[in-house]
């Protein structure tokens, strides 16, 4: 079997050959706007919290510290939930502990499920963002947090009046954002309208999560070309959950119609617990946006040596397997 090196030579490899194969889809002068704006936020928290093996703290702190050193916008690092749901987030307090923020440009962000979590997330000064997992897809709300969108409402209010007191910044995510298999019904008006209600919440940073890989070229134009010009002070991101084969095209699409701030995971490992089983679907790789914002001339403040540390401790950390996908 070839070792970890020969392995992560491979896996870049055969990014750079598939980014060959699809440089036609690319509009050359598309770049050319916006490339002081791109945000990446890189999402070691998603990539940890299905992991059936613990993962000691100082394991946790020592990765996430190298990520620290990369240039990422922000870091989502850990989630301030129940340990019965999350159980291998239930040390993110201490993780915290031992991060070294004293010469980093990224800031830290901590996914939270309820008003307790919030306070406890807010009470470190190292946490800029708080991040809540809204859904416009009842049934999954129910899977997720066993709430409900009214529910839902009253928590993101909770969470609004929290930040402001701490002098946070709220997120809020839009879970199955693009579609859900439950049949509860979807489409680009239903999704725009709780962004308008949220809008008048107070809500200004909102990522569309592609929850379980639903996503398609015509879906994600769909959403970005009529909420990014709509909510012009809105700043829209894609989390997306996707497979080796099908992230180009989609990152393209949301690129193509004024998405500037994406979700990543060094090693595409991730995905939600809460979905349907065998509907666990992968992070978007870091190194697959980097490719593409480099083919298309975008600039960006990333390390690359330090990225490439933080790649071998990945494999270092993570399971070999998960690099497989």
């Amino acid at each position: 079997m070839a070792n970890k090196n020969e392995f992560s030579k491979s896996v870049l490899q055969r990014i750079k050959n598939l980014i060959s194969k699809q440089k036609s889809d690319i509009k050359p002068n598309i770049a050319k706007e916006f490339t002081k704006n791109i945000k990446i936020i890189e999402c070691p928290r998603d990539a940890m919290q299905g992991l059936k093996v613990f993962l000691p703290t100082i394991k946790k702190a020592n990765y996430i510290n190298s990520l620290l050193k990369v240039g990422f916008d922000t870091i989502d690092f850990g989630s301030f939930v129940s340990p019965k749901a999350i159980p291998q987030l239930k040390d993110t307090a201490e993780v915290v502990k031992k991060l070294d923020m004293s010469q980093t440009t990224s800031k830290l962000l901590a996914i939270v499920a309820n008003e307790r979590g919030a306070n406890d997330a807010a009470s470190f000064d190292e946490i800029t963002y708080l991040g809540y997992p809204f859904s416009i897809s009842n049934t999954f709300l129910k899977r997720n947090l066993n709430s409900s969108i009214k529910k839902s409402q009253k928590i993101v209010d909770e969470l609004l009046n929290i930040c402001t007191k701490n002098k946070k910044e709220l997120i809020i995510y839009i879970s199955m954002a693009f579609g859900n298999p439950y049949g509860d019904k979807w489409n680009v008006d239903i999704v725009a309208k709780w962004v308008e209600e949220l809008h008048k919440m107070g809500v200004r940073i909102i990522p569309l999560a592609d929850t379980i890989g639903s996503s398609n070229m015509k879906s994600i134009s769909a959403l970005f070309s009529v909420l990014v010009p709509a909510f012009s002070d809105i700043e829209f991101g894609f989390h997306l959950h996707t497979s080796v084969r099908h992230w180009y095209r989609k990152v393209n699409a949301a690129y193509q119609n004024g998405c500037r701030r994406f979700d990543t995971a060094v090693n595409g490992l991730g995905g939600c617990p809460m979905a349907e089983e065998g509907q666990l679907v992968g992070n978007l790789r870091t190194s697959n946006l980097l490719e593409y914002l480099d083919t298309i001339g975008v600039s960006t403040n990333i390390d690359e040596e330090a990225f490439l540390k933080a790649y071998m401790k990945a494999l270092k950390t993570f399971p070999l397997a998960s690099f497989a996908k």
